[in-house]
């Protein structure tokens, strides 16, 4: 029998993990000294032990982990598989937030796109067709839907104007601090859409937003 410090060394642990794991149990000691509180564990306790690290190795959490130390081999590899299933869409992930730090290293943006779900929005607005976006700066509208395949055609809110409702949508958002930088962000926002290889499937909508402080900001949305 070994006491705590001892079992500690010879399995590369620390003395708190096993008494976490004891007050937890998922491993308890073979024995406990009433007298002096010692535990003392033995070479089931190691096996134990050694098994509790090898599930953390695959991955699996401790709380899984007590389910499944005196459950059959059945559950212990299905748990195993789901477990790898989320590790490899959370490496996925990471490898995709590398990608767009080493783009914006390369090539800083004005914004910071994210896709994002939009909610429906009913509006009411006046059609325009223009030959060329620059002109929609003079009607400076709150609200401006503009749609981007074929001839360019956009829509600005007005109360006096037709029915129109935007179904629930995904989204490629960008927040821009300033009205100034719109252009500029449109031009990042549609370079990071081709880099994507994402297709724009409908009205992209630009809002315009301001508090009473007198702050402004741009909601760009593109659906995807």
């Amino acid at each position: 029998m070994w006491r705590i410090g001892r079992l500690a060394h010879m399995a590369g642990v620390s003395e708190r993990t096993l008494r976490h794991y004891d007050r937890t149990g998922l491993l308890r000691p073979a024995a406990v000294d009433h007298l002096t509180g010692y535990r003392w564990y033995g070479v089931a306790e190691l096996t134990r032990l050694e098994r509790i690290r090898a599930l953390q190795r695959l991955g699996l959490s401790l709380r899984d982990i007590a389910d499944l130390l005196d459950a059959p081999e059945t559950e212990t590899r299905r748990a195993v598989e789901e477990t790898l299933t989320r590790l490899r869409a959370e490496a996925a992930a990471l490898t995709a937030t590398a990608a767009e730090a080493e783009h914006y290293l390369a090539e800083p943006l004005s914004v910071v796109p994210r896709i994002t779900t939009a909610g429906a929005r009913r509006l009411t607005v006046r059609r325009l067709t223009v030959t060329d976006p620059s002109e929609l700066a003079a009607v400076c509208p709150a609200t401006l839907l503009t749609w981007l395949d074929g001839t360019f055609a956009a829509a600005v809110a007005d109360e006096g104007g037709e029915r129109l409702t935007l179904p629930a949508r995904q989204v490629v958002r960008a927040v821009v601090p300033t009205p100034e930088g719109v252009v500029r962000a449109g031009h990042d926002l549609f370079a990071w859409l081709g880099r994507h290889d994402l297709k724009i499937t409908g009205p992209a909508l630009e809002e315009h937003l301001a508090d009473a402080d007198g702050g402004h900001a741009v909601v760009l949305d593109i659906p995807v």
